[in-house]
């Protein structure tokens, strides 16, 4: 998980950003693509990058 490899936590991110975090961690909460990208942009990742991670069943 981006977050935490990174050190972070879910009150920091959310103080950071103001989005629930915990809420989208869990699966409670959908997002927007433009959330998502706000996301990449605080951890200082690309969109790329973060959808590279994701593995899709063939």
């Amino acid at each position: 998980m981006i977050r935490r490899v990174q050190g972070l936590t879910q009150e920091s991110v959310r103080f950071d950003t103001d989005l629930n975090i915990g809420r989208i961690e869990s699966g409670r909460h959908s997002i927007l693509l433009t959330t998502l990208a706000d996301l990449c942009d605080y951890y200082h990742i690309s969109q790329e990058d973060f959808f590279r991670e994701i593995v899709t069943r063939k």
